[in-house]
Parts: C-alpha cells; structure tokens; sequence
C-alpha cells in the first residue's frame, strides 16, 4: 500500500528498523513495536497524518491467513467476523476483536497492543479501514455502518475519514471500532459455500493446534486479560486452568524466552496504553482493572514503562497524531 501511494518503502523500513527480509516470509512475524514505527515512519515521509486511510486495493483473503478463506464462505457478517474474532491470534498477536449486539446494530470494538510504543492513530485507521473494506468485499456491496468510533480528537481535515468510511464519524470516543446495522450483519453473503467452509474451518484448526503447540505466551497473557480486574492473576492460578502443573509452565516460558513475570508486566502496559487513550475513564478505574493494589503502585509502574505519570501519557495519547513518541523505557 505504501508503495502503491508513492512512498520510499526502503527508506520507511529502514527508518522503523524493520529487515525488508522479514517481509520474504509469509510466516513471520513482526513484533508488534515495530509495526507501530512503521507507520509513525510512513506518517513523516508522506507529511499526510492521513496516510492509513489512503489504502488503493481491495484486501484479499489472504491479508488474514486461512481466516479470511474462512470469512469468505461464511453464511453471513455474523458467522464470519465472530470467527475471525475468535480466530484472530492466527493473524496477530497483538489485537482483540469484541462484539456488542444490540437491538438494531452490533458494535466493533478492535483493540490493539503496542508493547513498548503507543499505536499511532494511523495504524488503527488503517486496521479499521482494511477490516471495513473487507467485510464490503465478501459481503459484494458497499456497506455503510451506522457510525466509526475513534477515540482521538477529530482532525482539523475530515475528509480523508469521510470519504475512506463513508459513513458518520464519531471522535474523541470510548473506544475504536465499527457500528454495523444487524441487517447487514445477518445478510446472506454471495461466497456462502458450507463444503468449502467446513474445509476451511478444519484449516483453520490445523494451524490453531499448530500456534498452539509452538508457543504457551498468546494462551497466558489472554489468561492474564481476563483475570486482572480481580487483582493481580498467580502464575499457578493460569497453570491450573491451563492444564499445566506451575513447573511445566515455567519451563515452556523459559523455552520461549520469555517469563510470567514480563508477560504479566507487557499485557499490563500494552491495556495501561488503551484505558488511559479513554479520557472518561478515571487513574482509579484503570488502576483497578490493570490489578493493582493501589494507584501509587500503578503510578510506579507508568514511570516505570512510559518515563511519565498516567496524566502526562493520556496528555500525549490525547495528541496521538504526533510523530514521535515520548521516551520509553526499555525493560
């Protein structure tokens, strides 16, 4: 896409610290720190803040693995973004999909994970755009949602969301996500073939058993985000409901170098990163649902991952559209 609207890929790639190499591989995976400097690079050289929603193609099945094969002959919306929902560690590692389904519309809720970088506004433009476009594609129409969320201020040029979207847009949100009417969402869609979609679904869950046996973190830290606002989660707790004995579980985190302790300090500030983008969201609040104790041990930990309190980061979270990031600390 970069390439596509005249951009010095090479230069962008080198710029983010990104080997052209990685991109040879259809099965690597870039940690999810570099793809947020890829497109806080693409911003500066193109000079558009814009830049994610310039997208020119039609994403194809296989932007989203075997997944979006899955999607394609799904019977309607409803089937193929709940599985891709439920799916969607086949694609990335470092995003969630929720769905609320209301009396007349189901709402999107995409969250991502920056590691130690906050997401760029455009990464998040450009995801929610390429989910859309997507959905318009297998669905072979030109669906409008009802509203796009996104949680920061409205740029002084709208233009480029409203003619990207096509729908009505609503800033300085709760959240980042899709409003779809439910009639769209339970519309019969053209690729529906139930042979074809059985065969992929037991694709797709050949490669789940195969991400599943290659690494325990992804299982652990979706552990670990549904336990903290319960309090800080226990290792053995996550080993029980895992299967695991406290051992095992040790060793296989040793295997993947990584521990309980980082993976439990890394979900806790890739979440810190999306409440605190929520500016009707109290200290207190995301405190107690990251599972702290208490607000100073929260503040310690901010100083700690973004070398500033809570309040500064929202500040700068609130203009996320700028360039750079502020200085992280590397732990």
């Amino acid at each position: 896409m970069l390439a596509d609207v005249g951009l010095d890929v090479a230069a962008i790639l080198a710029e983010a610290g990104i080997d052209p190499a990685l991109l040879a591989n259809p099965d690597s995976r870039a940690p999810t720190e570099l793809v947020s400097r890829l497109w806080r690079a693409a911003a500066e050289h193109s000079g558009n803040p814009a830049v994610g929603l310039l997208s020119p193609h039609v994403p194809k099945p296989g932007n989203f693995d075997i997944v979006g094969y899955a999607m394609l002959t799904s019977p309607n919306l409803r089937v193929a973004i709940e599985n891709f929902a439920r799916h969607l560690r086949l694609v990335s590692d470092a995003a969630s999909i929720d769905l609320d389904f209301r009396e007349r519309s189901v709402m999107l809720q995409l969250r991502l994970f920056g590691g130690r970088e906050p997401i760029p506004r455009q990464r998040m433009e450009f995801d929610l755009l390429t989910l859309l476009t997507f959905c318009r594609w297998v669905a072979g129409k030109t669906i409008k949602p009802l509203g796009v969320y996104l949680v920061w201020p409205a740029p002084a040029d709208v233009a480029p969301f409203e003619n990207a979207f096509q729908c009505p847009l609503h800033f300085e949100a709760d959240f980042n996500g899709v409003e779809f009417t439910r009639a769209d969402f339970d519309a019969k869609l053209p690729g529906f073939n139930p042979g074809l979609a059985g065969v992929h679904e037991s694709l797709v869950q050949q490669r789940l058993v195969a991400l599943d046996g290659a690494g325990v973190s992804v299982k652990i830290r979706e552990q670990i985000i549904h336990r903290l606002s319960g309090g800080e989660p226990r290792r053995e707790e996550i080993a029980r409901a895992l299967h695991l004995s406290d051992r095992t579980l040790t060793r296989r985190l040793n295997e993947e170098g990584t521990s309980f302790q980082k993976l439990l300090d890394e979900t806790r500030c890739d979440l810190a990163q999306n409440y605190l983008a929520k500016p009707n969201m109290t200290l207190a609040e995301v405190a107690y649902l990251l599972g702290f104790a208490d607000q100073s041990a929260f503040f310690r930990a901010c100083r700690r991952w973004f070398d500033s309190s809570p309040g500064q980061y929202r500040a700068f979270l609130g203009g996320a559209g700028a360039s750079r990031a502020p200085s992280l600390q590397r732990v």
